[in-house]
């Protein structure tokens, strides 16, 4: 079963933490009294907002000043509950007003490098509205005025929490280990790999292009694991895709990329890379697949000490887009090679399911903006906080002041550094951005 991306409600005593939680989760189960420090335990429950399921811990009051070994031990388990978890919930009070415990709560919370939604609670009247203006004393970006005992604003904070949550579940549970797809144009050498993959002739190989009219699965066993191979039809260009049969099988490859961990796309190192060549990649990039690239038909190549950097950088030049894949140089004829496919191709699949934790990347983030803020573009770019929301591929959450303020290069810049820090070989890397308005009380 999949896990849960995790949310932790903390606060001091009596702010309303377990009225929270249950508005949020639907139940009854933490047990609400007007007397502070009733919760004396962490109680997790399930809660479900636009479509996202995520776990949630109502945690024991922080920094009552009550000197209590049983208080010590709630307060212990409560921000080890909190390090744990993707996001925190800080709950305050609106009419007890901005108080030093609050203070030490927020310093507490701080260290722990994750995103932190601040939540005024009991504005339930008219007096107690704007409150939340004092809150910004503590430094979070955004205040949201509530009352979850009527569930007033509850909302807006599910809203902006379930943005920036982790997407734990998006990576299929079942099946292959790998789903392998070999791609490319007609005549690369497409079924010819996949024969010398598997040992035998499991396909038709033939020299004239298009042999292989439909998308066919090969299921294998390597190193224990279960790997699914699909031998496509070559994609042609659409102005030579005249015949049905042609286009069908076009059709056929492009709905097998989709359904693909990772794309091996051959190139004809016989000849010269073409703009198919870099249509056909541009398939696989954009559907956010890994992709290993194979340069086929080395054994066919007139070699010398430079002709290795020669392809790269004729690669890096057409496929300015997609420089993150790694290259093997093979001949499916000879074998030179074809044992690394499935090294690399797994290598891939690893590094696009690999997840990092929030507060490491809200670290990571913090240092690369501050050594390289971001140029002025329009206005001043903040990056508040950011978190990685999903894998394969990896996709990254980052909430700033205005989207409009960050340019494309310092987008490619962050990407980069994040490739540098994390590698994630083989995948595109994507950046989503997030406004949260300073200054805005959310209610």
């Amino acid at each position: 079963m999949s896990r849960l991306a995790s949310v932790a409600i903390v606060g001091r005593p009596n702010v309303g933490k377990s009225t929270l939680f249950n508005r949020i989760t639907g139940r009854r189960r933490a047990i609400v009294h007007a007397a502070p420090g009733v919760t004396r335990d962490t109680q997790t429950g399930t809660a479900e907002w636009n479509g996202v399921t995520f776990s949630i811990t109502d945690t024991g009051g922080l920094f009552s000043g009550v000197e209590d070994d049983l208080i010590s031990q709630v307060e212990k388990r409560a921000l080890a509950e909190a390090a744990r978890s993707d996001a925190l919930v800080f709950v305050t009070d609106a009419r007890d007003g901005l108080t030093p415990p609050d203070a030490d709560v927020a310093e507490r919370v701080r260290e722990t490098n994750l995103p932190v939604l601040l939540v005024v609670n009991k504005a339930e009247k008219m007096s107690d509205r704007h409150a939340g203006a004092e809150f910004f004393k503590l430094g979070f970006e955004n205040v949201y005025e509530i009352s979850a005992l009527n569930g007033d604003g509850v909302g807006d904070v599910l809203d902006d929490l379930v943005a920036l949550l982790p997407r734990y579940g998006t990576a299929a549970a079942h099946g292959p280990d790998l789903k392998l797809a070999i791609i490319g144009m007609p005549n690369v050498g497409k079924s010819s790999l996949v024969n010398a993959l598997l040992g035998d002739d499991a396909t038709i190989v033939d020299e004239r292009p298009g042999t292989t009219r439909d998308s066919i699965d090969v299921s294998l066993k390597w190193r224990g694991r279960h790997i699914t191979m699909v031998d496509t039809a070559g994609i042609k260009r659409k102005s030579r895709t005249k015949d049905d049969v042609s286009v069908i099988s076009t059709v056929k490859s492009l709905e097998t990329i989709e359904r693909c961990d990772v794309a091996a796309l051959l190139l004809d190192a016989s000849r010269k890379l073409s703009n198919q060549d870099v249509r056909v990649g541009s398939y696989a990039h954009k559907a956010g697949k890994g992709i290993l690239v194979c340069f086929n038909k080395w054994d066919l190549v007139d070699k010398g000490d430079k002709t290795y950097r020669e392809f790269e950088l004729d690669f890096a030049e057409s496929f300015r887009f997609m420089r993150y894949a790694p290259q093997l140089f093979i001949s499916a004829l000879t074998k030179q090679r074809v044992s690394k496919v499935f090294d690399v191709a797994w290598r891939i699949k690893e590094e696009r399911e690999k997840r990092l934790p929030t507060a490491e990347f809200n670290r990571f983030i913090e240092e690369v903006s501050r050594r390289q803020p971001p140029p002025y573009h329009g206005g001043t770019g903040k990056i508040y906080y950011g978190t990685q929301i999903d894998v394969a591929p990896p996709r990254f959450a980052l909430f700033v002041n205005k989207a409009a303020f960050f340019s494309r290069d310092y987008l490619r810049y962050l990407n980069n550094r994040i490739r540098d820090e994390y590698s994630f070989e083989g995948t595109v890397i994507r950046i989503d951005l997030h406004e949260k308005k300073r200054g805005r009380v959310t209610s």
